[in-house]
């Protein structure tokens, strides 16, 4: 099995929509730290997982310096972005979103499900 991962800065801005009362409900910013884990049995043409050109394109093209809740469909918590990183890239198994230090969601695809 083969392995890589993209680490990538996205600086943009959100709010979230939230059963309770959090500052988090106005327009805020944040500097995520993206990481895209992929994985693959053999490698592609080019003897690659991935290029990592393309995972950057594909997240870092879509998010950076954007407001998410204009982008994305659902309410943009790091759990959610991180869910959707992996949804855009085949190859991918795993994203972690760190939205501040010390704060980082993480999704996993479960291949026992």
């Amino acid at each position: 099995m083969y392995y890589i991962s993209k680490r990538m800065e996205i600086s943009g801005s959100h709010r979230l929509e939230l059963s309770y009362p959090s500052k988090c409900e106005n327009i805020h910013g944040h500097n995520w730290i993206v990481t895209v884990y992929c994985k693959a049995r053999t490698l592609n043409a080019d003897g690659m997982v991935c290029d990592f050109k393309h995972i950057k394109e594909k997240i870092h093209g879509v998010l950076d310096h954007r407001h998410i809740n204009d982008i994305l469909p659902f309410n943009p918590t790091a759990e959610n972005i991180a869910r959707w990183v992996v949804e855009q890239i085949p190859e991918c198994y795993k994203a972690e979103v760190q939205e501040s230090e010390g704060n980082v969601a993480m999704y996993v695809v479960d291949e026992d499900i």
